[in-house]
């Protein structure tokens, strides 16, 4: 007899149990073994992103199963809101989508539309053949995939901020994160992700979201802007990347350890 599954705890449950902030990195490197590594940690979630990094749906794929066996949820950030691309990821077994450049209620409402089987939303219907239902392992798949998939669309443009109490109140986002990088830009203030402006802005949306009784998120990797936004009630954030813990801390190395203040090199091991 073949094993029966269930499907895992989406982030979503884990966000409505959660007593505190979930707190969580980003794993750019597009390697299932740092994604395993960072899995380990302790952090409450990773988001696997592929928007701005070296991921298609090969890579994506062997993190998730490198993840799997460790107690943190995994959020997919697709490059965009396709209806195509969320099924294929879908169709892996991604279970928690993070979608880019939402700036309205009704692409809000798309998203949700793209991740429901018929009559409720436009979901191709190939789970026999998919991962995400193990291959038909879940019992009623079809039924029960809907509660088990967690909808997160991104706040990060001027507009997208005029719009963030509709945008939350869509039936079927379950929560909203906010994106200071870009953001900034469409302010005005590109690299500027600590302006007062932009904290204003996202202080704003986290009020709007939380007050609708929906989870906010955002991203903030200064420690000091981290825990303002912690203070102001966000429920789940993201405060460092695999990619940029490596660039630093190589870079620490090299003044610690490379060439001397006077330009020679320091001897070997």
């Amino acid at each position: 007899m073949p094993l029966r599954v269930e499907p895992g705890e989406s982030f979503g449950a884990r966000l409505a149990r959660a007593g505190s902030p979930q707190t969580g990195m980003w794993v750019c490197s597009g390697s299932s073994l740092v994604a395993e590594i960072c899995a380990g940690s302790g952090l409450d979630w990773l988001l696997i992103d592929a928007e701005h990094s070296p991921n298609g749906l090969e890579s994506i794929l062997a993190q998730l199963q490198a993840v799997q066996g460790y107690p943190i949820q995994a959020v997919v950030r697709p490059p965009v809101g396709d209806t195509v691309l969320l099924k294929q990821y879908l169709d892996l077994g991604v279970q928690n989508l993070l979608i880019p450049m939402v700036d309205t209620a009704e692409q809000a409402a798309a998203v949700v539309r793209a991740v429901r089987y018929p009559p409720h939303g436009v979901r191709g219907v190939g789970s026999a053949l998919a991962r995400a239902s193990r291959w038909n392992r879940i019992d009623d798949y079809l039924g029960r995939a809907d509660k088990a998939i967690t909808v997160l669309v991104q706040v990060e443009t001027v507009t997208a901020v005029s719009n963030v109490a509709s945008i939350a109140a869509v039936d079927g986002v379950d929560g909203v994160f906010i994106g200071p990088s870009d953001l900034a830009a469409s302010m005005g203030h590109l690299g500027q992700q600590d302006h007062p402006e932009v904290v204003s802005a996202v202080e704003h949306c986290i009020r709007t979201v939380t007050g609708l009784g929906k989870p906010a998120g955002v991203n903030a990797f200064a420690p000091a802007t981290a825990r303002r936004y912690l203070d102001a009630g966000v429920d789940f954030i993201l405060v460092g990347a695999d990619v940029a813990l490596l660039a630093r801390g190589s870079e620490a190395l090299a003044e610690r350890y490379g060439a001397a203040a006077d330009g020679e090199s320091r001897p070997s091991y």
